[in-house]
């Protein structure tokens, strides 16, 4: 593949739709007879359902139903129907099922009616009586229930090595401390919502907000007895998903009940106080020992963590493995434990085990450099882990070095004093702290389909989605590049269930995945004009081979003598074409399992406090992330961004805090759940660090989504004990904690 199109700062080709207005979002599509749903929420945590009253509410004019699970009709039984993709072991959550209550603001009832404010008031009168029951929300005063999950595929045990408390007790330099991180809510600026349609023979169009139209699809068609080509879940736009609409959420499940029972296109929304009543990412505590060597060398190194799930499913997240992975050390001991709490199941938030795990190990290796007085890069560089010794393989590729080095250069590093509270800036404190960050490079399977037509214009498409990632431009650039086609004659088509097969977009693999399913696919149509331009009679081209020519300008060209050349519309027009078709899927390289394939970053963050007031600024961060090839300079960028605003509210502001009294959380709105706004965030500087790698999949690319947060909240903790001396071990770091 040539360089026209990657590598280059293309803008985003949805930019001006979302800009304008014109791109729809799954609460935008507006149909002839429309209904609205609102959703009734659970008053208590744990429980049943004494009595619903709805006379009230079904009083009103307008109000055409109210649904409960004394009306709800007869569905799916077994909990495999109810269980998505990437569902965890357990039983499913299953809405208007019984009367039973697992969960604060669980949905109980669903109101529907012609106007969303006339349903949002008949909503508020509905009454519900509960027989509670003892409920269990507290993490920390569950951990002696803690216990093992059952293991998912891509989350198994954690592997330990050597004799980790030996070499502890041994070890010239120890440390030993205890971290805690909240519960938090993904909060992305569009709300969930569900539009459904009905056309006149009773299939049905799902407008939905979600990662996984095809996820979304099979769960809803196994609930509901819907074969798949009676069934389409589209999402074209999504305004932000974090992880949070990885699985479905409630609120499809209502829309399509109420479209189906009334025969009706029905939309259910749901409110910002309901986008705290399903998933979130868990609280988690975690210990971490590290002994050493006088020199720094790691000798020892102990990861235990005990993170939430609910009653009704095992959610798991690797916490403690990158422990095993980021340093060279052989005796490690690692241990990752659950409790069941009377919460929603919680899911995968932007970079999922790794931004507590790596919160803790790093702001563990900080305490150790401090107490051994050795400079934190130093530590780092020296320890640094030139194989997996978790699965004992090499690495496809590690440039976590240049990370640092680079980083470090660029951050003026070498100026720092190593004193606490030795830097200011006139009365401000001002501190200095840096962390590493690693993430898996995942490449799953995924599917594309291509078709050309006669006037030049190619489209290619898959059901992946586009949650601001920038999928539609790398798409089309990767498709303009492979058929040398100009990058406005190609438009990539997306967040469609009847397109090809693709995986949720999570994870950071879409640009990997789908982006090799798009390579296979036009290869595979490059390679049919070509052997249609060689049957043309008097073709300059016809006793070539296929390494011979190039795709470019719209033409099939001689490497040797590019005048030698048949355009792609030559091409068709002499086979009698109107429109060429393929599929192809992305195929996994022959040696790839040989290898562990991940990416890597370092970051490295001044902070400046106020020592009266407590007040903490981050005021500059530079983040250096080895990623593959990067496809688009100008949305990889800006992935790193998002994700390091994500990783300043993680350190200093997002805390979803539960009343455990009630088994509710409190913070429910963005009033009281603080997230970084623009006066937070500062000087950002992000360098994109090239690294070649001809094994982690066909493109060489590897994801940025989650990459750019991992490390952030480790990297400020520490910048904060720089500046003040101390050390605060719970999240998010507030001016009491300094103060």
């Amino acid at each position: 593949m040539n360089s026209e199109h990657t590598g280059k700062p293309i803008s985003r080709k949805d930019g001006r739709a979302k800009v304008t207005g014109a791109a729809k979002y799954a609460a935008e599509y507006n149909v002839p007879g429309l209904v609205y749903g609102a959703v009734v929420s659970s008053a208590i945590a744990r429980g049943k359902i004494t009595r619903i009253d709805a006379a009230d509410a079904l009083r009103l004019s307008g109000v055409l139903q109210v649904f409960t699970h004394e009306n709800c009709p007869q569905l799916a039984q077994s909990d495999d129907k109810y269980r998505d993709d990437i569902a965890p072991p357990g039983s499913p959550f299953r809405p208007l099922h019984s009367d039973e209550i697992k969960f604060s603001a669980q949905p109980v009832a669903l109101v529907v009616a012609d106007s969303l404010e006339l349903a949002r008031h008949a909503a508020s009168l509905v009454r519900v009586g509960y027989m509670p029951e003892a409920h269990a929300t507290d993490l920390h005063g569950e951990r002696g229930r803690a216990y093992p999950p059952k293991p998912r595929e891509y989350f198994p045990p954690p592997r330990s090595r050597g004799n980790a408390d030996k070499a502890f007790a041994q070890a010239a330099v120890q440390v030993e401390a205890e971290y805690g991180a909240p519960a938090e809510h993904h909060n992305p600026m569009e709300p969930f919502a569900t539009t459904v349609v009905l056309d006149e023979n009773g299939r049905l169009t799902v407008y939905d907000k979600t990662q996984g139209v095809q996820n979304v699809q099979n769960y809803l068609c196994n609930v509901f007895g819907y074969p798949n080509e009676e069934l389409r879940v589209v999402s074209p736009f999504v305004g932000g998903g974090f992880g949070s609409g990885l699985r479905p959420v409630y609120q499809a499940f209502l829309a399509v009940l109420a479209a189906r029972e009334l025969k009706r296109p029905v939309r259910v929304s749901l409110t910002r106080q309901q986008m705290f009543s399903f998933t979130h990412r868990p609280s988690t505590w975690q210990r971490v020992a590290l002994g050493a060597a006088a020199d720094g060398t790691l000798e020892a190194l102990t990861h235990e963590a005990i993170a939430e799930t609910s009653r009704f499913e095992d959610y798991t997240e690797n916490v403690v493995t990158w422990s095993g992975l980021l340093y060279q050390c052989d005796n490690v001991k690692l241990d990752y434990r659950v409790v069941r709490l009377d919460l929603y199941t919680p899911d995968f938030m932007r970079a999922p085990g790794a931004v507590w795990g790596l919160y803790a190990l790093e702001c563990a290796m900080d305490e150790l450099a401090f107490k051994a007085g050795i400079d934190p890069l130093q530590l780092r560089l020296k320890n640094y882990a030139e194989k997996d010794q978790v699965e004992d393989k090499p690495f496809s590729s590690k440039d976590l070095r240049a990370c640092y080095m680079l980083a470090a250069e660029r951050f003026g590093w070498a100026q720092r004093n190593p004193q606490p509270r030795s830097m200011r800036d006139g009365n401000m404190l001002v501190g200095w702290g840096m962390a590493s960050g690693i993430w898996d490079a995942f490449y799953v399977m995924a599917e594309a389909k291509a078709v050309l037509t006669v006037d030049g214009k190619l489209t290619v498409s898959s059901a992946t989605s586009d949650i601001g990632t920038g999928t539609y431009t790398i798409m089309a650039q990767i498709a303009a590049e492979t058929l040398g086609l100009p990058i406005d004659d190609v438009t990539f088509r997306l967040g469609d269930s009847s397109l090809s097969r693709s995986p949720m977009e999570g994870g950071s693999w879409t640009a990997a995945t789908v982006g090799s399913a798009v390579k296979a696919v036009c290869d595979k149509l490059g390679n049919t004009l070509f052997q249609s331009a060689r049957k043309i009679a008097g073709s300059p081209l016809a006793g070539a081979g296929l390494e011979e020519v190039t795709l470019a300008g719209g033409e099939i060209r001689l490497l040797g003598d590019p005048s030698r050349s048949v355009s792609l519309v030559e091409v068709m027009r002499s086979g009698g074409l109107a429109a060429i078709e393929e599929k192809a899927s992305a195929e996994h390289r022959p040696n790839e399992m040989q290898y562990s394939r991940l990416t890597h970053s370092a970051v490295f963050a001044e902070v400046k406090i106020d020592p009266e007031l407590g007040t903490v600024r981050v005021s500059r961060i530079v983040s250096a992330v080895a990623a593959g090839r990067i496809l688009n300079p100008k949305t990889a960028r800006s992935q790193v961004l998002g994700a390091i605003v994500g990783g300043i509210g993680t350190a200093l502001e997002e805390e979803s805090v539960i009343d455990h009294a009630f088994g509710r959380f409190m913070t429910r709105n963005l009033a009281d759940y603080h997230v970084p706004v623009n006066a937070d965030v500062h000087e950002i500087e992000v360098i994109l660090v090239p690294e070649q790698d001809g094994i982690v999949n066909p493109l060489g690319v590897k994801g940025l989504g989650e990459t750019g947060i991992i490390g952030v909240a480790a990297a400020i903790a520490n910048a904060v004990f720089h500046a003040t001396g101390k050390r605060i071990r719970e999240l998010p770091i507030t001016l009491d904690k300094l103060l």
